[in-house]
């Protein structure tokens, strides 16, 4: 079973007001265990090496390739299902009158995406959970309503993505709190973009934030958020710290720890990108009361950010697709093929271990 150094939840950082200037987010949520689970002087014999040394790791073969292509394939028909134009083999359709709007990052938080069949059966594939639950050393996993990433090649009307280092862990907790995650669809070259991770960037986290303390920080949408500005960029480069473009093949599972600086490029050649987000944690990590808002937005088919405990609800505010304008008609926030879930999937959602 995972070891857990247990805080207070519910308490909050201990900031000096008069010292650290940062804007307050709309989304503020409760402390979360640090994770006793990764220690670079062992030898796992193991994906866990990679990941405690470099902060990310590659797990080759988690799916099938045949069934990530199908996966892959599931999103085009997905795509081509709105009826807008987009058609997987002709080029000139891919622009924004011919899909649903997606972010510039490659985002896709609405249209029920986050709770289509496809991105459940991704979640849900056998291998998946076994690599999380070898992590953790515990099976009772809860996994987050995450997002998947579109960054369709080729496209003339989206600007490419400009470099958005960040960090998915509140500046003021520090430890290993949160390994995130995706599995990987379409193959992923040096030149295909996606994910790029400043490699063992996790074993300054601490230091780095102490440095930068007060510094202002930017508005950004949680607490579990921290953009990198060009003064801390430096102060990595000035130590070592080298970006790494991360290259996967179909069925490749990435992971990186959450307080690793990273960030996802854009494709420069002809291959999409299509990745589900995979994020998992025991359900140790989680309170009763976590449990009920996770199952109150899985029974309402709305997503929330990679923290398995739905700490942060999507803010739809936020995330409304606009077009033309307005917000997009063709975005009801409902999945167009509900999942059907596994026995394996269904205990993902964390509904099994709410207390009666």
């Amino acid at each position: 079973m995972t070891t857990t150094v247990q805080r207070e939840f519910n308490e909050a950082p201990k900031l000096d007001a008069k010292a650290t200037v940062h804007a307050i987010p709309p989304c503020v949520v409760h402390d979360t265990p640090v994770l006793d689970v990764l220690d670079e002087s062992k030898t796992y014999g193991d994906f866990r090496d990679d990941l405690a040394r470099d902060g990310f790791c590659v797990v080759k073969d988690v799916v099938e390739k045949e069934k990530a292509l199908a996966y892959a394939n599931d999103i085009k028909t997905w795509l081509e299902g709105f009826g807008l134009g987009y058609k997987r083999d002709d080029p000139s359709t891919i622009r924004e009158e011919c899909l649903p709007i997606i972010h510039q990052k490659g985002l896709l938080q609405a249209y029920g995406a986050t709770h289509e069949s496809f991105t459940w059966a991704v979640r849900s594939e056998p291998a998946v959970i076994d690599v999380f639950a070898t992590l953790y050393q515990d099976k009772d996993l809860i996994c987050s309503f995450d997002a998947v990433n579109v960054s369709l090649a080729n496209r003339q009307d989206l600007p490419a993505n400009a470099a958005w280092p960040h960090q998915d862990q509140d500046p003021e907790r520090g430890g290993l709190r949160c390994v995130q995650g995706f599995v990987n669809l379409l193959p992923n070259g040096p030149e295909d973009g996606g994910l790029l991770v400043l490699k063992g960037g996790h074993k300054v986290s601490e230091e780095y934030h102490n440095v930068f303390r007060n510094e202002h920080r930017e508005f950004r949408w949680t607490n579990e958020m921290y953009l990198f500005k060009e003064t801390g960029l430096k102060w990595l480069a000035d130590r070592g710290y080298e970006w790494v473009k991360v290259n996967a093949e179909p069925g490749d599972l990435v992971l990186w720890d959450s307080r690793c600086p990273h960030y996802n490029a854009s494709p420069t050649r002809d291959i999409d990108r299509f990745v589900v987000y995979v994020c998992m944690l025991p359900v140790s990590t989680a309170t009763q009361e976590d449990l009920i808002r996770k199952k109150a937005l899985f029974e309402a088919q709305d997503g929330h950010s990679h923290w398995p405990m739905a700490l942060q609800p999507f803010i739809k505010a936020f995330l409304e697709p606009m077009r033309d304008g307005k917000p997009d008609p063709h975005n009801t926030w409902k999945p167009r093929k509900a999942p059907e879930l596994s026995e394996a999937g269904y205990k993902l959602t964390g509904i099994p271990f709410i207390k009666a």
